[in-house]
């Protein structure tokens, strides 16, 4: 039996914020190592051959949840590179919710608390990302966007291969980003 390829899950941004951070990336990403789209990874490592157990839990998940208010507060320097970085409570805790859902199947990297951040430039000279960040910070000013869902990607070494999108419920009344049943 042939193992499937990883899962990672990542957040899916309003459409409009979307682009804003697309566009940046392929601004400041190295070309020839592009070929992802811009993303928040809240899990780099789940198991491929559980897929049905997984897009299961997500599906459910989802019917609990409307978008999520997120706030980029600030930049954060890689050393190699430039993120967002990412404010909210609601997110947290979906991300933990789900983790404890998905904990068995966890690597050690995703039984971590999450650092959520938006990565627009990576893989360059230090020297090239110390200055894109210096540039960004004088101007920068804070800024929210909406998350609406959750998306799903098999990792197979190159660009990752879609294996599911899962928008949030946009009804009922809202208490931290989840329904009230």
């Amino acid at each position: 039996m042939v193992e499937e390829a990883p899962l990672i899950l990542t957040l899916r941004f309003d459409d409009e914020s979307y682009e804003r951070f697309q566009k940046l990336r392929q601004e400041y990403f190295p070309p020839s190592k592009n070929f992802i789209p811009a993303h928040l990874t809240l899990f780099h490592h789940l198991p491929g051959d559980e897929l049905e157990m997984v897009t299961g839990h997500l599906d459910k998940t989802i019917t609990e949840w409307r978008p999520i208010k997120c706030r980029v507060s600030g930049l954060r320097f890689l050393g190699k590179g430039v993120a967002y970085e990412i404010d909210s409570p609601q997110l947290e805790r979906l991300r933990a919710n789900l983790a404890g859902h998905f904990y068995d199947h966890l690597t050690a990297q995703d039984r971590h608390r999450i650092k959520p951040h938006i990565t627009i430039q990576n893989k360059v000279e230090a020297s090239v990302a110390r200055k894109l960040y210096e540039e960004l910070d004088s101007e920068f000013e804070p800024f929210n966007f909406d998350a609406t869902g959750l998306l799903l990607w098999f990792y197979r070494g190159g660009p990752w291969e879609s294996a599911g999108e899962f928008l949030f419920c946009h009804e009922g009344p809202e208490v931290d980003g989840t329904l009230d049943a």
